[in-house]
């Protein structure tokens, strides 16, 4: 016997729709960071736990035939070169587990990087 929340479609799917099968991504093997200094001198080291940066290697992973050095070296790009040419902001969390292991148990979740907004413009 088959449950109705089984057989129910999600919002915008209709019975034509070819369902795919979950899939788990492939496991990072690299861990990416930001080391900063913020404006009473303290320096972090956060590690960056979002999607984005994942997805962007992996990107770039297929773009160069599997060499990894080429993937970094544009990840590299993306996240040094372009993103600190604009307003740079992170989304940090935390994991309870984490609040007894580490001086600061934060990292970074999200990053939201908008163009600078150069003053006096009025229009």
């Amino acid at each position: 016997m088959v449950h109705g929340y089984a057989k129910q479609l999600s919002l915008f799917q209709t019975p034509d729709d070819v369902i795919e099968e979950f899939k788990v991504v492939q496991k990072l093997p690299y861990t990416f960071k930001y080391k900063f200094e913020d404006n009473e001198g303290r320096e972090s080291n956060l590690m960056i736990e979002n999607w984005e940066i994942g997805a962007l290697y992996l990107k770039c992973l297929r773009y160069a035939d599997g060499d990894e050095t080429k993937a970094l070296r544009k990840v590299r790009e993306r996240y040094w070169d372009d993103f600190l040419k604009k307003d740079l902001y992170f989304f940090l969390g935390t994991r309870k587990s984490d609040h007894h292991l580490a001086l600061n148990p934060f990292s970074i979740v999200g990053v939201f990087y908008p163009p600078i907004d150069q003053q006096g413009k009025l229009f």
